[in-house]
């Protein structure tokens, strides 16, 4: 793995954990940062000694949003920069398993749907613009009771960005999502638990300890190759009807049969010890 400006990238016990690295700024998003994101999270998706990843921010915040400085200039200009605006889909899972999306979730987190292992986002501190759209496209998320997120878009005089107007709605539904896009109000990782944005919010303090135990659970004892799967067809299954979904989930069941992650599976709860899955 390359080494990384505003991103810290560790791997650990089969977790890959992606820090993004601007304190100074909480963390707040640059052209570089996106690069380096996903970069990173190309990396462990192929990377055959990862099982999950872990997105979190370093110091008191995860991403306070895009960086006002660039905000700024492109304030000034009326318009994006072409750097800012062309996000080339450089990150592919050629070995992944399960059904593929097909350009189905383009953009500039797409790659998060397409990645095979499972990114659950420690959400530590501030969470802001596009910094809270970052976790929605996150498998599972985790906050810090305290941790204050605001979409921030109409404050700024933006609309729902990357995404975020389709995604919201499905995750904590529309009155939800409507309130939190419209009035761009602060909000508590407290409350991001209450209404369902994130799994569990928990003390500061024991933040990190949980997400580690939730990956490590993950990583010790869910089979790769499952788990690619699974979380394609949840992605897929927002775009079909339930006959296609069925369709979908009887084709990879014949192929799961075949594979040694099920005869792992199966012969690892017959002799009653840990799985040792291979991800294939």
């Amino acid at each position: 793995m390359a080494d990384f400006n505003s991103v810290k990238y560790d791997v650990r016990d089969a977790i890959a954990t992606i820090t993004l690295n601007r304190p100074e700024r909480l963390n707040a998003w640059t052209p570089e940062m996106a690069d380096e994101v996903r970069h990173a999270v190309g990396g462990a998706g192929n990377d055959p000694e990862v099982r999950v990843i872990v997105i979190t921010g370093e110091g008191r915040g995860f991403c306070a949003g895009a960086d006002m400085e660039a905000l700024d200039k492109t304030a000034d200009r009326g318009r994006s920069s072409g750097r800012e605006v062309l996000y080339p889909d450089d990150v592919s899972f050629p070995a992944a398993a399960g059904p593929g999306l097909d350009g189905h979730y383009p953009g500039r987190f797409g790659y998060l749907y397409s990645c095979p292992k499972p990114v659950i986002a420690a959400i530590n501190g501030p969470c802001a613009g596009i910094g809270l759209i970052l976790t929605l496209y996150c498998d599972l998320r985790f906050a810090a009771l305290e941790a204050k997120f605001t979409t921030a878009f109409a404050a700024r005089g933006l609309i729902a960005e990357h995404g975020s107007a389709w995604l919201l709605p499905r995750l904590i539904g529309e009155a939800n999502a409507l309130d939190l896009l419209l009035s761009s109000r602060k909000f508590t990782g407290e409350h991001a638990a209450g209404i369902g944005l994130v799994n569990a919010a928990l003390p500061a303090a024991g933040l990190m300890e949980h997400v580690r135990a939730v990956a490590g659970e993950l990583a010790s004892n869910a089979s790769p190759r499952a788990m690619a799967v699974i979380k394609r067809q949840v992605r897929l299954a927002c775009l079909q009807s339930f006959s296609d979904a069925l369709t979908v989930a009887d084709s990879e069941m014949t192929q799961s049969f075949g594979s040694d992650d099920f005869r792992e599976g199966v012969k690892s709860f017959v002799e009653r010890r840990a799985p040792r899955f291979a991800g294939i």
